[in-house]
């Protein structure tokens, strides 16, 4: 993960930073410190209302994984989408 994190840090000039799971280059990349979800890991796609984006998704035939959601109070606020893209987890996550 601080390799990860420092090679975009040398790349685009983002600012590392180290957190307790993760080690992140900017606002922009997340790099895991453990394996989770995703064969190659995961990608967070930023929106205004996660509870908007999902309603979309789903309008379009998209799942979630009920299970994988995360609350601010009573408001969805990050939310993984059932299956992989290209090997990627891909999830939902509030700006």
């Amino acid at each position: 993960a601080e390799t990860t994190a420092s090679a975009f840090d040398k790349m685009f000039g983002f600012t590392k930073k180290t957190g307790n799971s993760s080690v992140f280059a900017g606002t922009v990349v997340e790099a895991m410190k453990s394996p989770y979800l995703g064969e190659h890991g995961h990608i967070a796609i930023g929106t205004n209302s996660v509870a908007r984006a999902m309603h979309y998704l789903e309008s379009l035939g998209y799942t979630f994984q009920m299970d994988s959601a995360k609350y601010k109070g009573d408001r969805i606020n990050a939310i993984y989408l059932n299956g992989e893209i290209g090997g990627f987890a891909v999830h939902l996550v509030q700006k």
